[in-house]
């Protein structure tokens, strides 16, 4: 597992712009129905990672516009909660992750949620380039910190290790401290 200065990894020096997959009307990346979109590139390398694929940047395929009208039209059914971002890294791919987080925020308001699991921990983000901020700004919830495999718990809900936590992104903001998401069970 690697731990990076502040702004030592920049998105424009790593993503390639690219996906590992889309998965629309799924309940496991988050609360209620999601449509998740899982970005290419990682540099943590948590030990256990879930998704080790995912890691190289360049594996899946490009994200088009074409993607994304699909995801903004899944987005429309009523019963879909919100737009998922994992991985990979979301905060080294912004060049995808800001302008679709900004779309759904033009087009759906506070009506569809955004959740993303980020490697990086709150204080970690908080001391970060503007792009991993701005897209701090547009989520809703964050899961944050590397997958520790000495603390995998299965239990847990949206986390896989135990120093993993749910944060309300807009709520932190707000109180510029960590606030945590209140419908956490564990």
């Amino acid at each position: 597992m690697r731990n990076p200065k502040p702004k030592e990894w920049l998105a424009k020096d790593y993503s390639q712009c690219r996906i590992a997959d889309y998965k629309p009307f799924n309940f496991v990346d988050g609360e209620g129905v999601r449509c998740s979109l899982y970005l290419s590139g990682c540099l943590f390398a948590c030990k256990g990672c879930y998704n080790k694929i995912a890691q190289n940047f360049a594996y899946g395929v490009d994200y088009t516009s074409e993607l994304e009208d699909t995801i903004i039209a899944d987005l429309r059914h009523s019963y879909v909660q919100g737009l998922t971002l994992l991985g990979g890294e979301p905060f080294l791919n912004t060049q995808v992750a800001v302008p679709l987080a900004k779309r759904i925020r033009s087009e759906y308001r506070e009506t569809k949620d955004i959740w993303s699991w980020t490697g990086y921990t709150w204080e970690e983000l908080m001391q970060e380039s503007e792009d991993k901020l701005e897209l701090l700004s547009l989520i809703d919830v964050v899961v944050d910190g590397r997958f520790e495999l000495a603390k995998k718990d299965l239990t847990l809900q949206f986390r896989g290790s135990s120093n993993q936590r749910i944060i309300d992104v807009q709520a932190s903001l707000r109180h510029e401290k960590v606030v945590l998401w209140q419908n956490q069970f564990n």
